[in-house]
């Protein structure tokens, strides 16, 4: 496993901890499909959340969220959609999220919910 396939577990693992501490309950960690990937869906009272979770150990290349280009979110829509199909979850209020994370002396966690993944 590479330096950055490393750093980006240990941001889903702080993440989902994040999430777990938050009251939301963790529906899919890492779902793949042939559309692309998903970090965590989990549902936050009555909504599904589809989150996308970036770590970086330096800022020198912008925030961490900055990262979820076009290109990133048509990505995310497209996998989301698959999962609200396959799961027969049509209908239901749902969510866009990106949690950043980033090492200074410490992790820190920003929780950016309910970005504009439509262009």
């Amino acid at each position: 496993m590479s330096e950055n396939q490393t750093l980006g577990k240990i941001g889903e693992n702080l993440a989902y901890k994040y999430l777990q501490e938050k009251g939301y309950k963790i529906l899919c960690r890492n779902f793949r499909c042939r559309q692309g990937e998903i970090d965590v869906i989990a549902q936050d009272k009555n909504e599904i959340v589809f989150i996308e979770v970036k770590t970086r150990i330096s800022l020198n290349c912008g925030l961490p969220s900055e990262a979820v280009n076009k290109q990133k979110k048509k990505h995310i829509l497209r996998v989301s959609k698959y999962y609200i199909y396959i799961n027969k979850l049509e209908g239901r209020s749902i969510r866009f999220d990106i949690i950043e994370i980033y090492k200074k002396d410490k992790f820190y966690i920003n929780h950016i919910k309910n970005i504009d993944i439509l262009f």
